[in-house]
């Protein structure tokens, strides 16, 4: 088998297991968890934003999130106009603030499981499948944004292409569970306070 196919099956099985994988690095978290009244106000701040901007993204993706790579049409409006990456993005904004809340051993693991989990798994294997599906397109695309940032080359057009359809369908199915666990593991960590 090679490399390039090991690569593409570990994204792959990194894509279906990321749920398991991200709790798996909440509860790494929470085992380091030192908070203060201080880190959990900081954290919180982090918290609410990653989850807003996920229900942004979730609302203009136009599809639930399954378990394998996928996509009908390639979002290229809302936050996806900004940054190709906008549900992980807020993901990392929700996990830094759960390690602000935890303290600085937390926020040291949380980046490098996030850039390792994302950047460097799941993100190239989505990449592929989309640059494949889409061709031109999806180039076109990604030389106007960052994967996590705005391009300077994209911010010209930005105004017309932040609107586009949004579906509170879509969100409210695609986001409960992500709202619950948000919640939930702010509680934990808040709770780990309290004790």
């Amino acid at each position: 088998m090679s490399a390039r196919r090991s690569f593409n099956n570990l994204g792959a099985w990194a894509f279906k297991m990321r749920g398991g994988l991200w709790t798996l690095l909440f509860v790494l978290i929470l085992i380091l968890a030192r908070p203060t009244s201080r880190s959990l106000c900081t954290g919180l701040v982090f918290v609410v934003l990653g989850q807003l901007w996920r229900f942004w993204a979730a609302g203009s993706i136009g599809r639930y999130r399954g378990e394998s790579v996928g996509a009908e049409r390639l979002a290229t409006w809302g936050p996806y106009a900004l940054m190709r990456n906008p549900l992980y993005f807020g993901n990392g904004l929700i996990g830094l603030g759960w390690a602000v809340m935890a303290g600085l051993w937390a926020v040291l693991l949380f980046a490098v499981g996030f850039i390792v989990l994302y950047g460097l798994i799941i993100i190239p294997c989505e990449e592929a499948f989309l640059l494949e599906k889409f061709g031109e397109e999806y180039r076109a695309y990604r030389r106007t944004t960052g994967m996590f940032y705005p391009r300077r080359e994209g911010l010209s057009s930005l105004a017309e292409r932040l609107r586009g359809p949004f579906s509170t369908e879509v969100l409210w199915r695609s986001e409960s569970h992500t709202v619950l666990s948000t919640v939930v593991g702010t509680g934990l960590i808040a709770l780990k306070f309290m004790l």
